[in-house]
């Protein structure tokens, strides 16, 4: 492994593409090396560069769990890992960087719409989703409810963010030259730091994470 990150190479990029034409064991295995030398290596030096001010990193395994689901492709098609509170992925498409809470639990959930709904916690947190997207990050939730929960109005002023189920805020890029450069690493850093607002609101009004990013 590579102790400087520079970049992803197109043959990073090239070994997606093709997974995600072969899904199969035979084109892992085939191409295993290119996966450790281009894609893992790469993303385990980034990472290792960025945990002495974003916290431990931890790598998704590249199997998918395909035992409750009918999609039996063993492979994922994105590299992910998280590190602290963030979270980064490589995949064909280029790169996303974000930080936040992509699944709350019921408990968290219900801190979460309470501190949401309160006038000086709720305005709080508009004033730090509109800093990160005025920064170019788009927030929201992979998961969100169509009308509004049990308890609260359905007009409520911000309905929007009281429907939502997580919260994140993340940046994605397609593949351009830089890519390949250590500048990579600066477009993550950035995210992760406009990103910072939002993790001291969710720490402080809903509690320590435990589900930074996407579970894997």
């Amino acid at each position: 492994m590579s102790s400087t990150f520079r970049g992803w190479s197109e043959r990073a990029l090239i070994f997606y593409e093709g997974l995600e034409a072969d899904n199969s064991k035979a084109y892992w295995q085939t191409h295993k090396d290119v996966y450790e030398h281009d894609v893992k290596a790469p993303m385990e030096a980034l990472l290792a560069e960025l945990a002495s001010e974003f916290g431990p990193p931890h790598f998704f395994r590249p199997q998918r769990d395909t035992r409750f689901s009918r999609d039996k492709s063993p492979y994922k098609t994105a590299m992910g890992a998280t590190i602290g509170d963030c979270y980064v992925q490589l995949s064909a498409n280029g790169v996303m960087a974000g930080a936040g809470r992509y699944h709350l639990e019921a408990e968290e959930l219900e801190r979460f719409r309470a501190a949401v709904a309160a006038d000086r916690t709720g305005r709080a947190l508009q004033e730090v989703v509109g800093a990160a997207a005025k920064a170019g990050l788009e927030v929201g939730a992979m998961e969100s409810l169509k009308s509004a929960p049990r308890g609260y109005a359905k007009d409520h002023e911000r309905i929007e963010l009281l429907r939502l189920k997580g919260l994140v805020a993340m940046r994605s890029w397609a593949p351009a030259a830089w890519l390949g450069t250590a500048r990579a690493k600066q477009r993550v850093v950035d995210v992760f730091r406009s990103a910072a607002p939002l993790l001291a609101w969710l720490d402080a009004n809903v509690g320590p994470s435990g589900s930074a990013g996407p579970r894997g």
